[in-house]
């Protein structure tokens, strides 16, 4: 288990004057909800997520070598274009991580990002962003530190990410990700994600998400206005407590497979995210007419079907529909029969559980991790564009 000072590097042992990486990155969908913060992005209660494996970022590194004239360089492309707007975001970010990086100033950065799905779809983009942009940092700081172990590699990189977007840190390895200290979860920390370390059933492998896109607009409310709320919430310390209660309830969960259970937990989660934000000073309602019509529509279908089918929600308007693989074809149907007229435009992703942040070709072609492993500097780069190291 590392500390926050084990990222602060010593020196480097090596160094390279441009180059550049590529890597893609999930968003996640939270299980048990973090919600509140507390200074340098610690969250105020842990969470545990399902990584996604179709709705990702993809982002391409470019760096070169310039004067360290004491300040950040960078330009900024999404999907080929200069975005402006992303700037501030970026430069806050480098900002953070200066103090675990501290080569940023010697490069100038050419960062090119685009998404899976659609920009305005109503997806948070932040999550996967982040850890695309956390992993790409890293393969270079692993060149100028080869020695540097796996564990350190994708921990270090989620504690990065983590310092961009909170819940990025579950965005960068792992099917299933514990974010926050939990007593009885082995390893876990409120610096960085965590795979679960235990037994997982196989009905929750190939877990199906489909994201009902109910308003595909801005956010009502931002997530650092959200979670700052909760510093003055009369129900915070109950909701904190409940959220260790929760996670707790899921060990066994996950591990013999009871979906009545499952459900009872998520859809409460989700719930109590939406209680915390209509209770707050200021408060907000974040769903949608048609995100009750969902919801009830579910419930409706679950109890006269016995289906295991459920729904989370993130901090918006839009639906998440979870159901174990083998009910497919049956939960499928019934979107498309029943839910699909209550989505924006009548658009839906279908998405399904994935592992994390995979390196991507220069060719266009993903390798999975454990096709090149992080051990060794020589298997990173050698599907790599560099000529020589």
């Amino acid at each position: 288990m590392f500390e926050a000072n084990d990222f602060i590097p010593s020196k480097y042992s090596y160094s390279i004057d441009q180059g550049s990486f590529s890597w893609s990155a999930p968003s996640n969908i939270a299980l048990v909800k973090y919600w509140g913060k507390k200074e340098n992005q610690i969250p105020a209660n842990p969470s545990v997520s399902f990584t996604l494996n179709n709705c990702k970022t993809i982002t391409v590194l470019a760096f070169a070598k310039k004067q360290n004239d004491g300040s950040f360089s960078f330009d900024l492309l999404f999907e080929g274009k200069p975005k402006e707007d992303f700037k501030p975001k970026i430069q806050k970010f480098l900002e953070r991580v200066e103090a675990y990086l501290p080569f940023l100033k010697d490069y100038h950065f050419t960062i090119d990002t685009q998404n899976t799905f659609p920009h305005s779809s109503g997806i948070a983009s932040s999550a996967s962003g982040m850890a695309a942009l956390a992993m790409n940092f890293m393969s270079l700081e692993k060149v100028l530190h080869p020695t540097m172990t796996e564990d350190y590699f994708y921990s270090k990189a989620s504690f990065l990410a983590r310092l961009g977007s909170g819940s990025a840190c579950r965005s960068v390895k792992g099917q299933v990700v514990v974010w926050g200290n939990q007593a009885n979860i082995k390893g876990s920390s409120n610096l960085y994600g965590v795979e679960y370390p235990y037994t997982i059933h196989d009905t929750f492998k190939n877990f199906q998400d489909t994201i009902l896109l109910v308003d595909k607009g801005e956010k009502q409310v931002s997530s650092t206005l959200g979670h700052d709320l909760m510093h003055d919430h009369p129900f915070a310390e109950r909701r904190f407590a409940q959220a260790h209660e929760n996670l707790d309830k899921l060990i066994p969960i996950f591990k013999n497979g009871n979906l009545e259970e499952f459900i009872a937990i998520v859809e409460s989660e989700a719930l109590t995210l939406h209680a915390m934000m209509m209770t707050s000073m200021p408060y907000f309602i974040l769903m949608k007419p048609n995100t009750l019509q969902i919801i009830n529509a579910i419930w409706k279908f679950r109890n006269e079907t016995k289906i295991p089918v459920c729904f989370t929600l993130d901090a918006g308007a839009n639906v998440h529909v979870l159901y174990p693989n083998a009910v497919k074809e049956k939960v499928l149907q019934f979107i498309k029969a029943e839910l699909v007229d209550y989505c924006q435009n009548g658009q839906y992703l279908c998405d399904e559980i994935g592992n994390g942040a995979i390196y991507f070709f220069s060719n266009g072609e993903f390798l999975p991790r454990e096709k090149f492993g992080i051990g060794s500097i020589k298997q990173l780069f050698e599907y790599s564009n560099f000529d020589q190291l």
